[in-house]
């Protein structure tokens, strides 16, 4: 094929997924394509992941940029930012953004990602009520933090202790209000989640569990000022962060007719019914999972790169994911099926005045799930152990002290 003859690769979404399929398909075939790149936020690729310590004060937002402009231009990428492509012409192949621009492809590749789920009551619109997902709202909660003193945190997860975190040290009075009994409940089963809201208290949030939301109200200024709850009972703020969650972003590929239910369904080769069609990210759904972490997230963008480069061979087949968390300093790591189902075993160690607990969940003889809070090294070897389904039985008095104990014996 020759240099002006090349294949049209158009991607939409210029996020951590798209990119990172973007890159490795650079490694495996520099010169195949001819790359069009739509990214709907005026910003180069960044690391969402580290929104975070951008919040806190800890980090800058050109510290947490992956690819710099520079980068696409050695690497020919047509590089469209603040874009959002609005249709797919499958017919005639090619995609259309909002302000009429256009690009023809031979093959495309969705990486749209989520979008926050807001909450169906009265003040989410107003003034002052924000989701956690891009730089432009890590900006906004830095400026209200600037003018505003109380903050109302809505949603519990990993998202919302970390915004919630990160307005505390800019100086708000934060309470985080969560609708299930404990915090970070997908993650951590109830010890290690109290464990985490005692020494978040000690940093001075507060919190209000198994509380629901009724309406966001208005003060005089017609900003938010209060947070309603369906007990009755309000609390202020000045500044409201919804962090419930995310759905896949599927609106341009349903609008193009592609096959969607809860994403954009894939295969093990990242296409979607429409074979000329790619998607990777929170934006796909791979048997029945949309998956939200960075490691599947890049498992499927190699497995993408390797179908584009035209090798053929790789295939996704789902990832088992762990979660290794730092929030505000502490350790977590969960994996599997840490609440333990009927017929599974725990074995517990708690010590609470190092501020360490952790819990192994045995069914069958294998290690099926595991809750690390406080001290976490031994993570990486339980997980293998969770993935290689081994038997556990002749190890199973060492297990609790991990890898170097057990390689010991």
């Amino acid at each position: 094929m020759n240099k002006n003859n090349k294949l049209r690769l158009v991607c939409v979404g210029n996020g951590m997924a798209g990119m990172r399929a973007l890159e490795e398909l650079l490694k495996l075939a520099p010169d195949l394509y001819d790359i069009t790149m739509f990214g709907a936020e005026p910003h180069p690729n960044y690391n969402r992941i580290l929104l975070s310590p951008v919040l806190a004060g800890e980090q800058t937002l050109q510290e947490i940029m992956l690819n710099d402009l520079d980068w696409y231009a050695q690497h020919n990428i047509r590089l469209h930012l603040g874009k959002k492509v609005t249709t797919i012409d499958r017919i005639k192949r090619v995609v259309h953004a909002e302000d009429g621009t256009t690009a023809e492809y031979d093959r495309l590749l969705l990486a749209t990602g989520s979008n926050p789920i807001l909450l169906p009551i009265p003040g989410m619109t107003l003034p002052g009520v924000l989701t956690y997902r891009d730089i432009a709202d890590t900006e906004s909660m830095i400026s209200a933090a600037s003018q505003h003193k109380s903050a109302v945190v809505i949603g519990g997860g990993l998202l919302g202790l970390e915004a919630a975190n990160g307005l505390k040290q800019r100086g708000m009075d934060v309470t985080v209000v969560h609708l299930a009994e404990w915090l970070m409940e997908r993650q951590l089963d109830r010890t290690a989640s109290k464990l985490l809201q005692g020494s978040l208290e000690k940093k001075g949030l507060r919190f209000r569990l198994a509380t629901q939301t009724a309406e966001l109200v208005a003060g005089e200024s017609g900003r938010v000022a209060a947070v309603r709850f369906k007990d009755g009972s309000t609390v202020a703020a000045e500044l409201v962060v919804v962090a419930i969650g995310i759905r896949p972003n599927i609106e341009l590929a349903e609008k193009a007719g592609l096959y969607c239910n809860r994403g954009i369904v894939v295969s093990d080769t990242m296409q979607t019914y429409d074979p000329r069609i790619y998607a990777v990210g929170e934006c796909a759904n791979h048997r029945g999972i949309a998956y939200g972490l960075v490691a599947p997230l890049f498992d499927m963008a190699r497995v993408c790169a390797n179908h584009l480069a035209g090798h053929g061979i790789g295939r996704y087949t789902g990832s088992l994911t762990s979660t290794k968390l730092k929030v505000t300093g502490i350790e977590l790591f969960s994996a599997g099926d840490f609440q333990g189902s009927d017929g599974a075993e725990d074995i517990t160690l708690s010590d609470p005045l190092r501020g360490v607990y952790k819990k192994l969940v045995i069914k069958d003889d294998k290690l099926i799930g595991s809750v690390l809070y406080g001290d976490t090294v031994d993570g990486a070897y339980y997980f293998r152990l969770l993935t290689e389904g081994s038997k556990v039985s002749a190890i199973r008095d060492q297990l609790m002290f991990g890898d170097a104990v057990t390689a010991a014996h």
